[in-house]
């Protein structure tokens, strides 16, 4: 059997890890890389292996970073099966539409701007390719194994993150594998705390956050302050957010806040077609998080969807002090650039970072106090206030993941660490063997290794 990383290998984006045995192979994952130049170029690169000649994907979840390849594997000719929870169905069909569509919009916008490298700018993918992946779509369900071959088995555990994600146990020649995905916390706002696993031959575990602790804060006291003082100014504030899960995260907060008469009455705005879909898809599945289904109404009551487009500009030349919500998380792309071409040169605004920000990513440049940030080939002066608030991360930190591991009842011959940067995927390397002496392997990006 072996196992080689083609994505998600010292980098946070881009998951994909291929698992071959008895000539069956078997796909975990197939994200889309985000951030750097030299990464993001790689979504146009083919895979080392034809994707007619994989069998199965499995679907940890449906987040861009490991969903967001899967048009273009079917468009090169992948047609196998793609095995998910049911939440993961659904939210991998809105983030893969919205991604074509971001796609197709920044091609024309660089065709009319002229600002491409390129003689004609060309979409990644388009909405008509993303569409023809979801026939492949194949729903586990709860508490059900797959058999994937005589001799592969397939079963899916919560992992808490987002809704639907998991964390996957595959059975082959013998040996137990298993897959964390992206790991939640075990406090999280809305989801529930990950199952840890009991078992295990080789573990491919998340680093995400493999260097750092969450601060012991209190995320609702900081977005009341940060709401507050930006009204007290005249400003408007703005949160990059991912649409599913983190959107209603940061809803559910501004909710209990304005119940408790703790942030102004001033318009709280949900301006991402995907987050405002992804709402239903909370109401759908409420044994996936901790709201009932009478919180999940009366929540959105509170806010303003905006959807059609006409709408964003409505909102963004409204001079009065808001709160918006906008997609995508890690500023990469959506309608969240509309409203930073508009207001990140204003001292008055406030930007929040609410998630993890790879590499590259405008939000990481934000962070780290870029002085301008080019958007759709303009470049902007950064005057606005950037701020953070780390608890509201939907991965789960160090701590997290040290202690998703113990309930292991024997001892792992390896454990991979992947989907992290070199630096926090080589901590948590440290600390797992600290703990419990468990060895510990950080696999290059193409390296391959025998099981």
């Amino acid at each position: 059997m072996k196992v080689k990383f083609i994505g998600g290998a010292g980098t946070v984006t881009g998951s994909k890890t291929l698992i071959e045995s008895n000539g069956i192979r078997i796909l975990i994952d197939c994200g889309l890389f985000q951030g750097i130049k030299p990464l993001r170029e790689l979504n146009w690169e083919p895979l080392p292996i034809l994707p007619s000649t994989i069998d199965f994907v499995l679907l940890t979840h449906g987040h861009l970073d490991h969903s967001g390849w899967l048009p273009r594997l079917v468009n090169q000719g992948f047609d196998g099966k793609i095995y998910c929870k049911s939440p993961t169905k659904d939210i991998a069909k809105l983030i893969l539409l919205d991604s074509a569509k971001i796609q197709e919009e920044e091609a024309r916008k660089a065709n009319e701007g002229k600002y491409s490298k390129h003689q004609i700018a060309e979409p990644l993918y388009t909405v008509e390719q993303a569409q023809k992946v979801f026939s492949h779509f194949r729903v586990i369900k709860t508490n059900e194994s797959i058999a994937l071959d005589a001799e592969i088995e397939a079963r899916f555990f919560n992992a808490g993150h987002i809704i639907g994600a998991c964390s996957i146990e595959l059975k082959i020649e013998n040996k137990i594998l298993v897959f964390s995905g992206d790991i939640g916390r075990d406090n999280d706002v809305l989801m529930y705390a990950p199952v840890k696993p009991k078992k295990a031959d080789y573990i491919f575990l998340e680093s995400t956050y493999g260097n750092r602790i969450h601060p012991n804060k209190d995320s609702k006291l900081e977005l009341e302050m940060y709401i507050n003082t930006t009204f007290q100014k005249g400003g408007t504030i703005i949160i990059p957010s991912f649409a599913v899960e983190r959107a209603q995260s940061i809803m559910y907060l501004l909710w209990q806040l304005k119940k408790e008469d703790r942030i102004p009455n001033i318009p709280y705005i949900i301006d991402t077609p995907m987050g405002i879909s992804a709402l239903d898809i909370f109401s759908n599945n409420k044994k996936w998080h901790k709201l009932s289904l009478d919180e999940c109404f009366e929540m959105e009551k509170m806010f303003t969807l905006v959807s059609d487009y006409q709408e964003t500009m409505n909102v963004i030349f409204d001079e009065q002090s808001k709160v918006v919500i906008a997609a995508s998380g890690m500023v990469t792309g959506g309608r969240v650039l509309s409203y930073l071409e508009h207001y990140i040169g204003l001292p008055e605004t406030t930007i929040i970072i609410v998630g993890f920000q790879a590499e590259g990513t405008r939000g990481r440049k934000l962070l780290e106090g870029a002085k301008e940030l080019k958007i759709h080939g303009k470049y902007y002066p950064v005057l606005a206030t950037i701020l953070e608030i780390e608890g509201l991360s939907a991965h789960g930190d160090q701590n997290d993941l040290v202690n998703w591991l113990s309930e292991l009842e024997n001892i792992p011959k390896k454990i991979f660490l992947v989907h992290g940067e070199n630096q926090p995927a080589d901590e948590l390397r440290i600390k797992i063997i600290e703990k419990y002496h468990f060895e510990c392997t950080i696999p290059l990006m193409g390296q391959e290794f025998e099981l």
